[in-house]
């Protein structure tokens, strides 16, 4: 038998032509001149294709079986109307007062959604649902069915619904453990783009785990050059088994349209939030550390003398937090979880953020340059009743809502360095506590010298008459006095 190597010299010698990797099979009957090309194959399976017949299969059964599993969301709120020329008696004479210019409109968003639950739950986007008082959700086969929310998480940006009158059992998706997605690995969208139908699209898987997409609290997503476009919002990524493997959530475009960098969220993310919706909660429970963590630079890894720059560096411990009672300090560097890599917070947060609130995790740190393990309780953060209030009246804080501060308070709204008052939790437009420069996060702790320790109090303190206002704020872990006088 001729070896293969030496047939691809002689034909590229004698011809001129260049095959690259391309595979030559020759089988010549009774002369024994034969050799085969054996596709790369990996250990867990994966094949490349080893020729231009194997990349013509198609994946129509694939989409078949799930397309039943994608639907339509569309959402609607009102939207006020404003014209702030209205405001001035003038101009309020001079176009006849508000007579023809409507007050309300209807403001409609579309995105899509997964079916998975055959009791007609369906997992989307947030942000394709926020503020929404109408939602309707349309199947595959054209059938529009009411829904109502279920649940609400803006910090992974899913959202919950339950279609209303459901007589049947619905085709759900599987979910595949997004953990196992590797760097090209195929896969599929489906979505509504543009509102032009449900469409499919594939690429490839193109990173895992992107951690600084600046999209929503849990900065860790997969990326795929699959086309996503507006419309697909909360469409299925699926791999090649037809299983939901992330949730498509965002782009990265300077066009508005798909530039081959899309996000999904992971569907280990996803099927947290779907576990709490089936157990009926209105918001998600996550477990709590308890501590402050800070990525690590060039100049941190070189004085702890690591090899590179990785892991989540501890730079403050809550008192009889999880994290104190497991003996974590300030300058340990976590650098693993349940045997999982950790290259940064945001790894971490999403690791930690998908255990469940039971038993406990074990954390692989170095601390003073010796590697150890410690085992840290899986438990949600204390709260206390928020009794949030909208300040009114006149004075810098009106237009506020404010909450009383909680650790799991301060956990959901990463509000850092803070242990005392209340948290700015909206503020109004066009109020005076919008003016002043108040942002959403800022902890209230005093005012004119008296502390702030429940919502009243700051109820109390703005309907006191004063020409002059000097509040602590916190802000991002840095307390700072501000003076406004009015």
């Amino acid at each position: 038998m001729i070896r293969a190597t030496y047939l691809r010299r002689y034909w590229t010698r004698q011809t001129g032509v260049r095959l690259g990797l391309l595979a030559l099979a020759f089988v010549l009957a009774g002369s024994g001149l034969a050799f085969l090309y054996e596709p790369a194959t990996a250990q867990d399976g994966r094949v490349v294709p080893s020729s231009p017949l194997e990349v013509q299969y198609s994946y129509a059964p694939l989409v078949k079986r799930a397309v039943p599993s994608v639907v339509n969301v569309y959402a609607a709120h009102a939207v006020q109307n404003h014209n702030p020329l209205l405001d001035d008696p003038f101009f309020r004479r001079f176009f006849g007062g508000d007579q023809g210019i409507p007050q309300e409109q209807i403001a409609r968003s579309l995105g899509s959604g997964v079916i998975v639950d055959p009791s007609g739950l369906v997992v989307t986007n947030f942000h394709v649902i926020k503020d929404a008082t109408e939602v309707k959700v349309a199947l595959a086969d054209k059938r529009e069915f009411e829904a109502e929310i279920v649940l609400k998480d803006s910090r992974t940006d899913l959202a919950v619904l339950r279609l209303k009158g459901i007589k049947e059992r619905l085709p759900a998706l599987e979910f595949a453990n997004s953990d196992e997605a590797q760097v090209g690995d195929v896969v599929l969208a489906i979505g509504n783009p543009f509102a032009v139908g449900q469409t499919v699209t594939h690429g490839i898987i193109s990173a895992v785990a992107r951690t600084q997409a600046g999209i929503s609290n849990y900065q860790f997503f997969l990326q795929t050059d699959a086309a996503i476009n507006p419309g697909n919002s909360g469409g299925p990524l699926l791999d090649m088994h037809g299983r939901l493997v992330g949730l498509n959530t965002a782009i990265y475009s300077r066009s508005g349209g798909s530039q081959g960098i899309g996000f999904a969220i992971p569907s280990n993310m996803v099927k947290v939030v779907v576990a709490s919706a089936k157990r009926g909660g209105k918001t998600v429970q996550r477990p709590w550390l308890g501590a402050e963590l800070q990525a690590v630079t060039s100049e941190i890894a070189e004085g702890l003398n690591l090899p590179r720059p990785t892991g989540a560096l501890v730079t403050n411990v809550d008192r009889s937090g999880p994290a104190e009672r497991a003996g974590l300090r300030p300058g340990d560097l976590i650098v693993s979880i349940d045997g999982q890599k950790v290259d940064d917070p945001n790894t971490f947060d999403y690791r930690f953020a998908i255990k469940p609130i039971s038993g406990a995790a074990k954390l692989g740190i170095i601390r003073d340059g010796r590697e150890q393990t410690i085992s840290v309780a899986l438990e949600k953060a204390p709260d206390v009743p928020r009794d949030e209030k909208v300040i009114a009246g006149r004075s810098p804080f009106t237009g506020l809502k404010v909450g009383n501060l909680s650790p799991a308070l301060a956990d959901e709204m990463r509000i850092e360095g803070a242990t005392k008052g209340v948290v700015v939790l909206a503020i109004a437009d066009g109020t005076p506590a919008q003016m002043v420069g108040f942002q959403v996060g800022d902890v209230l702790e005093a005012v004119n010298g008296k502390v702030i320790a429940k919502t009243a109090d700051l109820e109390r303190l703005a309907g006191e008459r004063t020409r002059v206002w000097r509040m602590t704020i916190n802000r991002g872990g840095q307390q700072r006095t501000v003076t406004f006088a009015g």
